[in-house]
């Protein structure tokens, strides 16, 4: 039930789309507006969605999963109450931005399911939830024509309503909240700045064709999205508790996922586009099938129909085969399929089979992205991942209507004063769905091997499929508080076969959180720069756990300096980088001894003055991630520097080191 709920929840989300898409024609007489106003109800809706998917997806990690799912059907609700009751142009505006919030019912859904479910079913649940996008939007064509003919216009907003009131009961119902969380202080001010900085990007890209892509206003745009981009990933660098973790974003596996999703995007709303465009264009235009609005979209009910039935087999090759080759194999079938498309669509039912095609391979990439996802980030944190993800793939939707929309308007015929692509339009459009999908492919094939979900499956077997996750939060501190960690502090949980369960990057205060799949015992290991790393053990047995960890060995490089086989108490010593930069200087204390936090792997100099004598010595040292000792011996005047070398033999001679005479 809880897999059912939560996927109808991913279909509402993507019906809000595609409802709306067969009355845009009617829009400027209904409402009395212009046809260049008219996609202000689509574009209000992207936009929303864009901007809401990582501050809900964020806020679900911190505050509750089903709490930000009830919120955000909450928004749909009364979005589509105001459209259904058409007081205005503006107010119907207002009332589809706020049905966008439901884009985010995805994301958080997914991550859901990964708490709840045991982890053999999580693949194909995932599968399922991540079809959705697709399934809602193929049914959404034909459904808002029935709904139009039958009960008028105003109907479609009204399903909508009533349709989310019933899943915020069933939500409450049926599926419990998740215990994975990890509260803090909301990053508002990220928020603000990714959300104008994703409206300066997304709003020219929407629009760019009515306003035009070269005039001021569109390239403005653009270029403040650029500027806000700029102050807003620094200030997510800095700032305790970000947003989006840029961090573990710019790691391999999940760069490369995100980088693909944007083409996988591409590719399946191409596949959209262009199969109803196609069979809804009059046969005279010499490309076409004379098909009616309705008729259109129930061609593309069989692509929504094989992507629910490929939920259960995408879930048995995310476990066999993992994410990186369900990715790969659905993004070549995508392309395999746009290339057949190009050679044979000459009748209805090549064009359906053909999208039916491409929306397989649509199911499996879907299904694999989020499952990467979650396999490389922390636990506590894969909604938000999620969200981020989803994102990307929204920009990838975007530019696909895009580049669309401004091939079918560069290659059009004219016939009876009415313009209708041509057959180069659609052959060219369906090379671009072939191109992105094959570039998707090509990007899977650099991501890492993912062993979360192989590791999951073997605990599920080894636990009777029970889950009783449970999160273990505390702070990381130094043992002594003059000094700060260069550097993030990282945690991991390892299990008794010295496998990775978890992971956790603490924020600027060592505050971390890492989950424990269930009852046993562990190892959670903290580690940071400059640091011994600490290993706790914990037998967890049920309950909240609270575990602070003290790192209590500071890694130095230190030594001993003296002079003329003498002490030599107060000394400057100063350590460099091999290449001249100066890291930090000391004095020596009453016993000639000196200590410097120890520097990331490398070469060094370290540099001796002694006062008293005026004499000075140097040392070049290569230091590695364990602590080390250097003592230093300044010469007598006019020693050279091979006999200085065996009066210090706590120094190894280091290969570059050439002889040198000192004055």
């Amino acid at each position: 039930m809880t897999i059912v709920v939560l996927s109808l929840c991913g279909m509402v989300s993507a019906l809000q789309f595609t409802l709306v898409i067969p009355l845009l024609p009617e829009f400027p007489a209904l409402l009395d507006i212009s046809t260049s106003n008219s996609s202000w109800l689509v574009t209000a809706t992207l936009l929303t969605a864009a901007v809401s998917t990582p501050v809900v997806a964020r806020m679900a990690d911190m505050y509750g999963k089903r709490r930000m799912l009830s919120v955000a059907l909450g928004a749909m609700i009364v979005g589509s109450v105001i459209c259904a009751m058409e007081v205005s142009f503006l107010t119907m505006i207002a009332g589809r931005a706020l049905q966008g919030f439901g884009a985010s019912l995805i994301a958080v859904g997914i991550s859901l399911l990964r708490d709840k479910l045991p982890p053999e079913r999580i693949g194909s649940a995932v599968a399922l939830m991540s079809a959705t996008m697709g399934i809602g939007s193929a049914l959404g064509l034909p459904l808002a024509g029935v709904l139009t003919d039958w009960l008028g216009w105003h109907s479609i907003f009204w399903f909508s309503a009533v349709i989310g009131t019933v899943l915020v009961v069933a939500l409450l119902v049926v599926v419990e909240e998740s215990p994975v969380r990890t509260p803090g202080r909301f990053d508002a001010v990220g928020a603000l700045v990714l959300s104008a900085a994703l409206v300066c990007l997304l709003l020219p890209i929407s629009k760019g064709n009515t306003w035009g892509w070269g005039q001021p206003l569109t390239l403005g745009l653009f270029a403040s999205s650029v500027l806000l981009f700029a102050i807003w990933t620094p200030l997510e660098l800095r700032v305790n508790e970000p947003l989006v973790d840029l961090r573990t974003s710019a790691q391999r596996p999940v760069l490369m996922t995100n980088l693909a999703s944007i083409f996988a995007g591409t590719a399946m709303f191409v596949n959209m586009l262009v199969t109803v465009q196609v069979l809804q264009q009059p046969s005279v235009s010499g490309t076409g099938f004379d098909l009616g609005v309705s008729a259109a979209g129930l061609a593309m009910v069989p692509s929504g129909l094989a992507m629910v039935a490929m939920s259960p087999l995408s879930g048995w090759l995310l476990g066999r085969w993992g994410g990186r080759l369900v990715l790969l194999s659905g993004a070549a079938l995508m392309a395999l399929a746009y290339a057949g498309r190009l050679v044979y669509a000459e009748s209805v039912t090549a064009v359906v089979i053909g999208s039916t095609l491409v929306g397989i391979g649509t199911a499996l990439a879907f299904a694999a992205m989020p499952t990467l996802i979650m396999s490389s980030v922390p636990i506590t944190k894969t909604a938000s991942a999620n969200g981020l993800n989803s994102l990307v793939r929204s920009v990838g939707t975007s530019l696909a209507s895009t580049l669309v929309a401004v091939i079918m308007a560069t290659h059009q015929v004219e016939i009876a004063g009415n313009f209708y692509a041509t057959g180069t339009a659609f052959q060219l459009v369906l090379g671009l769905g072939a191109l992105a999908a094959a570039t998707c492919a090509a990007v899977a094939a650099l991501i890492p091997r993912d062993r979360r979900t192989h590791r999951e499956l073997e605990l599920a077997r080894a636990q009777g499929q029970e889950k009783h996750e449970a999160v273990v939060r505390g702070q990381i501190r130094l043992a002594r508080s003059d000094n700060n960690a260069r550097g993030m502090m990282l945690v991991s949980v390892l299990d008794m076969h010295g496998e990775q369960l978890d992971w956790s990057r603490a924020d600027n205060d060592g505050r971390y959180a890492v989950v424990l799949p269930g009852p046993g015992t562990y190892v959670v290991v903290a580690n940071t720069l400059g640091w011994a790393p600490s290993a706790t053990v914990i037998d967890f047995a049920g309950g909240e756990i609270v575990q602070d960890i003290t790192l209590d060995d500071e890694l130095t490089v230190s030594g001993t300096v003296t002079c003329d086989g003498r002490l030599a108490p107060g000394a400057l010593v100063a350590l460099s980088e091999a290449m001249g930069k100066h890291i930090d200087s000391t004095h020596c204390d009453d016993r000639g001894r000196y200590s410097f936090q120890l520097p990331p792997t490398g070469r060094y100099v370290l540099i001796a003055y002694d006062a008293p004598t005026g004499r000075a010595h140097a040392r070049k040292v290569s230091l590695t991630i364990e602590s080390e000792v250097v003592d230093i011996a300044i010469p007598l005047a006019g020693t050279n520097r091979s006999a200085d070398r065996r009066d210090s033999d706590a120094v190894a001679v280091l290969p570059w080191e050439a002889p040198a005479t000192h004055t």
